[in-house]
C-alpha cells in the first residue's frame, strides 16, 4: 500500500500522514504500507511505487488520502501512476477512492472518526455545528462536502453548516457568526483535514474569534479513518470488507446520544 497525501510545509503534516502510515500497518500486519506526497514532502507517489517495484513487488494499490474527488484525484494521481508503470512497467497499480464519499452515500466510520473528533475537543454540549474544509472551486467536490455536513448534522441532531478555509466561502468565522445569529448559543467545528498544518491553525483560530466553543482536531491517525483506508484498499482489490465496530463508533467514539448536540466520549 502507498498511501498519498497532499503535502505541506508544515513538518506536522508528514508526520500526521506517517502516523496514519504506523496505524494501517498495525492493522494490516505484513503488508508493506508507505507514505508519500503530491507536494512539499518526499517521496512522491511516483517514487514510492518505484521503490516498491525496485524491492520486488508486483501489485500495489495507492491510496489518495483525499476526502474530495476533485483536481489532486482527477490530475496529479493519475499522473504519478503513469509515470511509475513507465519506469516500472512490471508493477501492476491500483488505484482506491478517495476518503471521502464518492456518490450518495458517506462511510459511517468516516463519520465516526469526525464525531471521535469531536468528543476530545469537547464532550459537552452543543447546538449547531460547522464543518470545516480546506476548500475547493470544484462544485462536485463541494457537494460531496456538503453530504457529509448533513449527515454528521443528522447523526448529532444538530444544524449544521460547510465552511472552506480556501477556494469558496463562507469561511468558518462567518458560519460560526451566521449559526450563532440564528440563535445558537454553542457552536463546535468539526475539522474535516486530514493533518495539522496552516488551514486548521487558521480555521481554529477565526472560529474561536467568533464565539465557538469547540475546534476538533484532525483525523490524523484515528482507527476510524485507519479502518477505512483498509476498506478502500480491500474494494480498489475486489474484495470489500464489513465495517468493523470500532469504525462506526468504538471505544473513545464520539456519538450522538441524549439530546440535541450531546457528543458524549
Amino acid at each position: 500500500m502507498v498511501l498519498v497525501a497532499h503535502g505541506s510545509r508544515d513538518p506536522r503534516a508528514a508526520e500526521a500522514t506517517r502516523a496514519l502510515v504506523r496505524a494501517v500497518s498495525a492493522a494490516r500486519v505484513g503488508t508493506p504500507v508507505s507514505a508519500s506526497w503530491l507536494d512539499h514532502t518526499e517521496p512522491a507517489p511516483a517514487e514510492a511505487l518505484r521503490a516498491l517495484a525496485a524491492a520486488g513487488h508486483r501489485r500495489a494499490v495507492l491510496v489518495p488520502l483525499l476526502f474530495t474527488a476533485a483536481y489532486h484525484r482527477r490530475v496529479d494521481v493519475p499522473a504519478a501512476v503513469a509515470a511509475a508503470r513507465e519506469s516500472a512497467p512490471g508493477l501492476t497499480v491500483r488505484v482506491a477512492d478517495v476518503l471521502g464519499p464518492t456518490g450518495d452515500e458517506v462511510d459511517p466510520g468516516l463519520l465516526a472518526g469526525l464525531r471521535r473528533r469531536l468528543a476530545e475537543a469537547d464532550p459537552g454540549r452543543f447546538d449547531a455545528l460547522v464543518l470545516a474544509a480546506a476548500g475547493t472551486r470544484d462544485a462536485r467536490a463541494r457537494g460531496s462536502v456538503g453530504r457529509v455536513a448533513a449527515a454528521l448534522g443528522a447523526g448529532l441532531g444538530v444544524p449544521v453548516r460547510v465552511s472552506y478555509a480556501s477556494a469558496a466561502p463562507p469561511s468558518v468565522d462567518a458560519a460560526v457568526a451566521g449559526l450563532r445569529a440564528d440563535g445558537a448559543r454553542r457552536v463546535a467545528v468539526a475539522a474535516y483535514f486530514l493533518a495539522p498544518g496552516l488551514f486548521h491553525d487558521a480555521v481554529a483560530a477565526q472560529a474561536r474569534e467568533a464565539g465557538a466553543v469547540a475546534v476538533s482536531a484532525p483525523l490524523t491517525d484515528a482507527p476510524e479513518l485507519a479502518d477505512l483506508v483498509l476498506r478502500r484498499v480491500d474494494a480498489a482489490l475486489g474484495a470489500p470488507r464489513v465495517v468493523t465496530p470500532a469504525a462506526v463508533g468504538g471505544a473513545g467514539a464520539g456519538r450522538a446520544a441524549g439530546g440535541a448536540g450531546h457528543v458524549a466520549a
